[in-house]
């Protein structure tokens, strides 16, 4: 999650004039980034997730970790606050698509930074849903991709789940059914109702009964609750939070096919696919990225053996992190040289 202060280190942006967008309107928009070790030869492109910003997305790039050696670029997708979003763009559109954010960030990679080839695609959650969409949409662009607890298309279940935080803004009284901006009123209790309403599916059940919210620094899991969700989304635009999800909602990489059908696009892929799910992820759990690496023509599992639930494909564990790391380092062919000294137990 996003802590309440912005860090703006680094971040950079890009215009893109007339940018048009699925649902059909056209419009100036901006792209943040951030580039990482920018005299690097081999470029690896990682879109933020649900909740994150450029500055709190896991880059892989600490000297010991797989991508320190490569050209990195972490971009704010389309809604999160950063790049253009209805926060920041009046006449933003009222409905977001996966593939308006992997057209930005194709021009943004090839117009204005002039990279002609990705190495990889690297993403977590919808991140991962945007690595997903990347190799379905430009397939010729990039060798790898690497969701991390996501999925090709959003299950059932999983739309579900986003439903009930959902409520909890949009019925809130200060959200004063849409009105909010309109009457001078940012929906507070709305939005610190979205924290409480997600955050026990984030971590796994394990997670809370050995008390883990204990090593992130929390007393008790009430402060958990009110210091790391709730305090987290009261700093967001709840309009930005409401796009997001709506889309993370209709996530299928089926879209990108006339029939719409997503095995079909999955058979399809062409790039090298490793798909590393947690164990205890409660909504994209692995037997759904099993089902898919069955229809990668390239796709390895790679599942993350951790009690972090979700959280662990984001860096919440350290752990699990240099784990990644290390799959990621073999995965992609980098130099044990330049990985350093990973470890390879699993600390509890």
């Amino acid at each position: 999650m996003s802590p309440p202060s912005y860090d703006s280190t680094g971040v950079e942006y890009y215009t893109i004039p007339s940018f048009k967008f699925v649902s059909g309107p056209s419009t100036d928009i901006r792209v943040a980034y951030r580039c990482f070790n920018p005299s690097a030869q081999k470029a690896v492109c990682i879109p933020t997730c649900f909740g994150g910003r450029i500055n709190t997305t896991l880059s892989f790039t600490a000297e010991d970790q797989a991508l320190h050696a490569y050209r990195v670029i972490v971009v704010a997708m389309l809604g999160n606050g950063e790049s253009s979003s209805p926060s920041n763009l009046p006449d933003f559109p009222k409905s977001l698509d996966y593939r308006d954010c992997i057209n930005a960030q194709y021009q943004l990679l090839t117009n204005h930074l002039g990279i002609k080839e990705l190495e990889a695609v690297i993403g977590f959650s919808m991140g991962g849903q945007q690595a997903y969409h990347w190799a379905c949409m430009y397939p010729e662009f990039m060798k790898y991709a690497v969701p991390i607890c996501t999925s090709a298309k959003t299950s059932l279940h999983n739309y579900a789940f986003i439903e009930g935080p959902i409520a909890a803004l949009t019925n809130s009284i200060d959200y004063e059914d849409g009105a909010f901006r309109a009457k001078g009123i940012k929906p507070t209790r709305g939005l610190r109702a979205f924290g409480r309403a997600y955050c026990a599916w984030a971590m796994s059940a394990p997670w809370f009964r050995e008390k883990k919210f204990e090593k992130l620094g929390f007393s008790n899991v009430e402060d958990f609750i009110q210091s790391n969700w709730e305090d987290s989304f009261e700093a967001w635009d709840p309009e930005d939070v409401l796009i997001l999800a709506r889309m993370w909602q209709a996530g299928d990489i089926g879209k990108v096919r006339e029939d719409g059908d997503y095995l079909k696009t999955l058979d399809a892929i062409e790039a090298k696919m490793l798909v590393m799910p947690s164990r205890t992820d409660t909504y994209f759990p692995p037997e759904d990225s099993e089902i898919e690496v069955q229809h990668l023509k390239h796709g390895e599992l790679a599942v993350i053996e951790t009690v972090w639930g979700h959280m662990a494909g984001g860096g919440a564990n350290e752990d699990d992190t240099l784990w990644m790391s290390d799959r990621i380092a073999k995965f992609i062919g980098t130099e044990p040289s330049l990985v350093g000294n990973l470890k390879q137990t699993r600390l509890e």
